[in-house]
């Protein structure tokens, strides 16, 4: 009776994990666009800023204007991931598609829900670093995600050893 309790527990873990990551992302937002909208915050002079921005596009702020076609975009994506997250069994890639999920919805959420109106809204992004462009809480989950799976593409999980033959069983017995 333990086993179908295990994949509902770990179906809550992911639920839970997920909407932590969106309402860090979200709340965040909400913080940035009180205190920086306004005036810049330099952290470490021109390098490290945290400023308000809004990308209508999709990321490195391309595809401008097309906020609709992004949304529908990106709900299809966060259908996939949800599906693939449930069926998933390696510990690595579940964690990597929940990053990604859950930054998937972070902005998700700004462009069903933000100003001007729905399906329009801009995604807020108030972090530079550097050069980099500016960036939020569900850009960095969305990019750490995504290296996870490339570095498990890399390197995939080793498969167990199969359990020692009879003959190599016997060879240890008699050492």
């Amino acid at each position: 009776m333990t086993a179908p309790q295990a994949p509902s527990r770990r179906g809550a873990l992911v639920v839970l994990a997920v909407a932590l990551i969106v309402a860090a992302d979200q709340i965040t937002k909400s913080i940035a666009v009180s205190l920086w909208s306004e005036t810049p915050q330099q952290i470490i002079g021109h390098d490290v800023e945290l400023f308000v921005t809004r990308n209508s596009g999709s990321a490195f702020s391309r595809f401008q204007n097309l906020t609709p076609l992004l949304a529908v975009g990106a709900t299809i994506v966060a259908i996939v991931l949800a599906h693939a997250a449930r069926k998933e069994s390696d510990r690595v890639t579940l964690y990597a598609l929940v990053l990604l999920l859950g930054g998937a919805l972070g902005n998700l959420s700004d462009r069903f829900f933000r100003a001007p109106s729905f399906l329009h809204g801009g995604v807020v992004d108030f972090v530079k670093v550097g050069w980099w462009p500016v960036f939020n809480v569900a850009d960095s989950c969305v990019t750490i995600g995504a290296v996870l799976l490339i570095v498990r593409g890399l390197f995939p999980p080793r498969e167990p050893s199969a359990a020692p033959s009879d003959s190599a069983s016997d060879t240890t017995a008699e050492g």
